[in-house]
């Protein structure tokens, strides 16, 4: 994969046509990791890309490594919300926004791990995280899935000024995405950040 005129090639990227998308980026010097919450990554890309939607990314990551690219790196997506990092707010206008296919937080309920959209997971796609008071459970990320973010990110870091891999939770108090599911940290230190 790499690169070429703000756009993925190779790899087997699928690209979608997002043209609600027009705002040049200011950088980008940031990356934000989100999960789509949807029931696949093509469901979720194909709706970010529809015009009417007031949300867009700029790549989706299927649970299998599959990449799509909705909008060019140097132009604006609609990921990051009302948001603040590093003294900055509106953190569209400076970064890439990756949503990884996932569903979130889940709930126990009758013998089951309920995702939100109604979707039941099974045990052993299951991440508990005990760092709180109580127990909670997330989606577990596919090794897949972490390496194709590992190369996209990549990519970006060698292409952009890059300074700052951000989960959405780290730049917003109304969001829990990626989650304690996906290691955040281990991310940064494979790019070097």
């Amino acid at each position: 994969m790499e690169i070429l005129k703000h756009r993925l090639v190779d790899g087997g990227v699928e690209h979608f046509v997002c043209p609600k998308n027009r705002r040049k980026l200011e950088g980008p010097d940031t990356v934000v990791v989100h999960y789509t919450a949807g029931v696949s990554a093509r469901s979720s890309a194909e709706f970010l890309a529809r015009e009417e939607v007031k949300a867009s990314a700029h790549v989706v990551i299927g649970r299998d490594g599959k990449v799509f690219q909705l909008v060019p790196f140097d132009t604006e997506a609609w990921h990051a919300g009302r948001s603040r990092h590093e003294g900055r707010s509106n953190l569209n206008r400076y970064s890439v926004g990756i949503e990884l296919d996932n569903l979130g937080r889940l709930e126990y309920r009758d013998g089951r791990f309920m995702a939100e959209c109604g979707v039941a997971v099974d045990p052993r796609e299951v991440y508990v995280d005990e760092t709180g008071e109580e127990a909670t459970f997330w989606h577990r990320y596919t090794e897949r899935q972490r390496a194709a973010l590992r190369e996209v990110c990549g990519l970006l870091c060698r292409h952009y000024p890059v300074r700052h891999v951000v989960g959405h939770a780290d730049i917003t108090e109304r969001k829990q995405d990626p989650g304690p599911a996906l290691d955040m940290g281990e991310l940064r230190k494979s790019m070097n950040l």
